[in-house]
């Protein structure tokens, strides 16, 4: 999910056009930077749990429940449904979390726990530029 959100967030940055163009266009560059870090601290500790961290396109997709973003649609959509990422990873690592405190793994799950205030931030973030 975060690589997907990666690469929508970073899509986004791309493409966006418009009003909002400036700030959209700083505000998701912050985000992918952002992003992209905390993928290879996700990475290294699914290694240091003795697991295989992803490393094909085909496995991060696979893995991942998030959708390409939609590259036809308005930008208001486009962000709408960026915003629904977030969340829905937040989601997902809130689930993640509960598994990794059941093993009594708190490294993890501190892990997550950032990674979830950070996605719901970045939501909130986007979410405030289609507000009226």
């Amino acid at each position: 999910d975060a690589y997907r959100l990666l690469i929508n967030t970073q899509g986004m940055h791309w493409n966006v056009e418009g009003p909002m163009f400036y700030s959209l266009h700083k505000l998701t560059e912050n985000h992918y930077r952002e992003l992209f870090e905390s993928i290879d601290d996700l990475a290294e500790r699914i290694r240091a749990l003795g697991l295989p961290a992803p490393q094909s396109i085909r496995e991060l997709s696979e893995r991942s429940v998030l959708a390409d973003l939609p590259d036809n649609t308005e930008l208001e959509g486009r962000i709408e449904r960026l915003v629904e990422d977030y969340e829905h990873a937040a989601r997902r690592a809130a689930q993640v979390i509960e598994l990794a405190e059941r093993s009594k793994d708190v490294k993890t799950a501190d892990l997550l726990t950032e990674r979830i205030g950070i996605y719901e931030e970045n939501a909130w973030m986007l979410r405030a530029t289609t507000a009226s």
